[in-house]
Order: structure tokens, then C-alpha cells, then sequence
């Protein structure tokens, strides 16, 4: 019996690659489409996986962003928020002319020196740098969003710094995962990436979004605010390793 692009053996690893993946989303606020994409390229071709990765990535924003939308740190929002928006528009410009590799490269350098301070540094000793750092660090995001689909790390470093608590942190977050799948939504559309077979494949593949995304949220409340900085940190190191060693 074929699910999508699956067969049923391949079909049932995948739901469980894609529970785990938003279950550490569910918790942290991050990371499912990292997760997703590394091990689902093992039963998809890259093409196929990104889409699908992106639209159960689009459903997971909006399920998080929608339960955390009173929680969301409005204050931080206006850099980075434009400069995401910014950053994505440009990455699709430098995708024409620029090997994404090399973009990709340095911004897992960036990522595992932060990962490397961070882990030195108690996390509340971490600087608190200026809402106007959202900026850079907003559009680098963006940039590697457009890029890679997966520029998360500068923008959960900036939140980081800026100390916010746990709940504030996954709910601006999912703010900004919101706007990217929707920018990044119009580019694969137009790009013809999105089609009825991809569509149905994450149709498939949607329960293991919804029980991911409950069982993460119910340790998210569950977890104690060191531990959730340490776990970002290990999430961060595997982006930047995946980054740099492709």
C-alpha cells in the first residue's frame, strides 16, 4: 500500500521520525524541520522532502503560534520581524547567483562558536545585546531560511540573549516561523514545488505532526527553565554540525 510517496513500512518510520521531530518542536519551539530533513532524505528525494517537511513545518507554526499567541514578546518584534521578511526575499535573490553551501557553511561556523560560548557562560549570564541586534541577526535568518529552509539558529540565538522565558521564547518564535512559512510558501509555489502528491504526502503524515506537537507541549510545561537553555544549546550544536558537514 503506498501513503503519499511511501510504502507502509517506510510510512510508519516516518511517522515516528516526524513525532520525534515536533515533539522537540513541541518543547523547544525549534527543530523539527532539521530533524525532519536529515533522516526523511533517507526514503525521499531532497525535492520531494523539503516541501513536505515545509508544509507540516507550516502546520506546526501556526498550531504553536496559535496556542502561544498572548505569550509572544511584542517588543522584539519590529527588527526582526521586518528583517526576517527582508532576509527571505534576499536569500531568494542570492540563491540565483551564490552556491547555498557557502552561505550554509558560515552560518554554522557562527552557530557553533555561539553553541561553544553559550555552554561556557551560565545561561544567565549570557549578554543581553540591544533589540536592534534583531536586525542582523533577523536577516541572516531569513537569508538561510530562503537558502537552506533552516535559519532558525541566528534568530533562537538573538532570543536567547535577549533573556526571554521559556513560554515568551517559543511564542515569538513561532511568530516569526509563522511569516517565513508564509514568504517561503509563495516562493515554492511559484517555484512549482508544491503539488497535489506533495500535498497528500503530508496529509499522511499530519497525525504524527498533531501527537508530536502535544506530547512536546506537555514537557514543555513540564521542564525546568536550565535544562530548556541546555536543551536549545544541543539542538543549536546539531544545526551548526549539520551545517558544516553536510
Amino acid at each position: 500500500m503506498q501513503f503519499g510517496y511511501f510504502s507502509s513500512t517506510a510510512y510508519v518510520i516516518s511517522c515516528a521520525i516526524i513525532l520525534l521531530a515536533f515533539a522537540i518542536r513541541g518543547m523547544i519551539g525549534f527543530g523539527s524541520g532539521l530533524i525532519s530533513v536529515s533522516l526523511l532524505i533517507f526514503f525521499l528525494p531532497i525535492k520531494e522532502t523539503v516541501p513536505v517537511v515545509f508544509l507540516l513545518g507550516a502546520v506546526g507554526a501556526l498550531a504553536l503560534g496559535s496556542y502561544d499567541f498572548k505569550e509572544i514578546a511584542w517588543p522584539e518584534m519590529p527588527w526582526l520581524w521586518v528583517f526576517t521578511i527582508l532576509g527571505l526575499i534576499a536569500g531568494a535573490l542570492v540563491l540565483k547567483i551564490l552556491p547555498a553551501q557557502s552561505v550554509t557553511f558560515i552560518l554554522g561556523i557562527f552557530i557553533l562558536i555561539y553553541v561553544l560560548y553559550a555552554s561556557v557562560t551560565k545561561p544567565e549570564h549570557l549578554p543581553t545585546v540591544a533589540r536592534i541586534w534583531g536586525a542582523p541577526l533577523g536577516f541572516l535568518g531569513g537569508v538561510i531560511g530562503s537558502l537552506y529552509g533552516g535559519g532558525g539558529p541566528s534568530i533562537v540565538a538573538y532570543l536567547q540573549m535577549r533573556h526571554l522565558n521559556k513560554r515568551d521564547f517559543r511564542a515569538s518564535f513561532q511568530f516569526i516561523a509563522v511569516t517565513d512559512a508564509l514568504v517561503r510558501g509563495v516562493l515554492y509555489f511559484f517555484l512549482g514545488f508544491l503539488n497535489i502528491h506533495t500535498v497528500f504526502t503530508a496529509l499522511w503524515l499530519l497525525p504524527a505532526v498533531g501527537i508530536g506537537l502535544l506530547t512536546g507541549n506537555w514537557l514543555h510545561f513540564r521542564i525546568k527553565p536550565k535544562p530548556f537553555q541546555y536543551m536549545v544549546l544541543v539542538v543549536l550544536a546539531i544545526v551548526g554540525l549539520k551545517l558544516v558537514i553536510p
